[in-house]
């Protein structure tokens, strides 16, 4: 590495992954293969006995009611990952693009945060290949056909777009391009601080733009494709939005969170009260625009009543003897009403044990919103939360293993950024 400087020195920080901590991350994911062993246990012994337990008679797919909530379950929480792990590679390209300084102490941050995405992108292919039929009426067979018993002409009007092969694709094209943008501008990062310079700073703002002008579009092309066809009647013109104001949000929460475990735990020593407060207001801000997309779908639909359109909502209020409705309220109130009150004040935003709760709150609230979004079109009456909790769980202590390890591959400051001292020195 090059010779640093007296103020390279100053913020040059390594992070090192004790065995402590993974003995946590391994413990999470212990936890939820427990989680998940006695869910599934529970669920195949609640169906041990009539026809669902030949798997004759959930829903016409096929499969046994636990293998079902499984495969909807890694469906879910994998989703939810790869979100918010190219969120972090978004966080990064604005940032690039805003020639801003701020940020760059917790650069490193949301460059780790994109490690998800290759062992994602494989999970979600496996998954969709091995039980699209148990997530998607459309791939059923026949639904498509004239003539056959269960065509629908409704979904054989959307054969052009939501057809196998072109699915796939779209989706390996989706994932190439945040993994292969996530990959390019972590390499000019590290190359920036091997040999300084402003080559790679402008490298990587061209990069940014192209990248954010894909992600615009593949992110909300996403959110039909892996969301809203699973209520393949259904549609909304603000979808795919919606889907990724609620990964953004996850996503700063999730950095914000991190930087928080860094500081407290003797890292980052540049990261002061100003940054917190910055973060604090995105996700201030982001919450809120969360909540304007959900209530401008949710206030048109139910004002328009239209019964094609209103369905996603009856059931999950209401619809399946009740068994969303409770979570619909609950999504809002810890998605939107708890850290709208929290972080109201400019106090609450430079406190890292608010910012913390908060955070945590909103990783939560979020799966949960996804968890509305998938279950409802899906496992209609027969959700539960075992298996989906244990699940997540596995997900979460791999992301940490594999983010931890990364963000440990650098220096926690990159100590060559141009922007360096400005975000030092950061003061709002």
């Amino acid at each position: 590495m090059a010779t640093l400087t007296h103020q390279e020195s100053a913020t040059a920080e390594q992070l090192v992954v004790t065995d402590g901590a993974r003995k946590i991350f391994f413990a999470i994911i212990i936890a939820g293969v427990v989680l998940l062993v006695v869910g599934l246990m529970a669920a195949i012994f609640h169906w041990g006995t009539g026809p669902e337990a030949t798997g004759t008679a959930t829903h016409g797919t096929g499969s046994p009611i636990w293998l079902k909530r499984l495969i909807i379950s890694l469906w879910h929480s994998n989703l939810f990952f790869v979100g918010v792990s190219a969120v972090g590679t978004v966080f990064l390209a604005i940032n690039y693009v805003a020639y801003a300084g701020w940020s760059v102490v917790i650069k490193r941050i949301s460059e780790a945060f994109s490690v998800w995405l290759v062992p994602g992108g494989v999970i979600m292919l496996v998954v969709f290949l091995l039980g699209r039929h148990d997530i998607f009426h459309w791939t059923q067979e026949g639904v498509m056909t004239k003539g056959a018993a269960n065509y629908d002409p409704i979904i054989a009007a959307k054969g052009g777009f939501l057809s196998g092969p072109f699915y796939i694709f779209r989706m390996v094209s989706y994932l190439t391009i945040w993994a292969a943008f996530s990959w390019k501008l972590r390499k000019l990062s590290l190359e920036e601080d091997l040999h300084g310079g402003t080559r790679y700073f402008h490298t990587s703002v061209t990069m940014s733009a192209g990248f954010l002008v894909l992600y615009a579009v593949t992110s909300s092309m996403s959110g039909w494709d892996w969301v809203m066809s699973v209520d393949v009647h259904w549609f909304s013109t603000l979808f795919g939005w919606y889907v990724f104001s609620s990964w953004w949000v996850s996503g700063i929460a999730g950095i914000t969170l991190t930087a928080i475990f860094l500081k407290q735990n003797g890292y980052l020593r540049m990261l002061n009260a100003n940054h917190l407060h910055d973060l604090g207001k995105l996700i201030f801000g982001f919450s809120i625009f969360w909540t304007y997309l959900w209530f401008s779908q949710f206030m048109l639909i139910w004002y328009a009543n239209l019964p094609e359109e209103a369905v996603y909502f009856n059931q999950r209020l209401g619809g399946f003897n009740g068994q969303y409705t409770g979570l619909f309220f609950l999504n809002i109130v810890i998605n939107f009403v708890f850290p709208f009150l929290a972080l109201m004040t400019r106090d609450a935003k430079r406190q890292m044990i608010i910012l913390k709760i908060v955070c945590i709150a909103i990783l939560v609230g979020h799966w949960i919103d996804f968890y509305l979004m998938l279950m409802p079109g899906t496992m209609r009456g027969e959700n539960g939360f075992l298996i989906e909790i244990g699940v997540a769980a596995i997900f979460l202590g791999a992301f940490l293993l594999l983010m931890t390890r990364r963000l440990a591959g650098a220096l926690l400051i990159p100590v060559n950024h141009p922007f360096v001292e400005e975000s030092v020195h950061h003061t709002t």
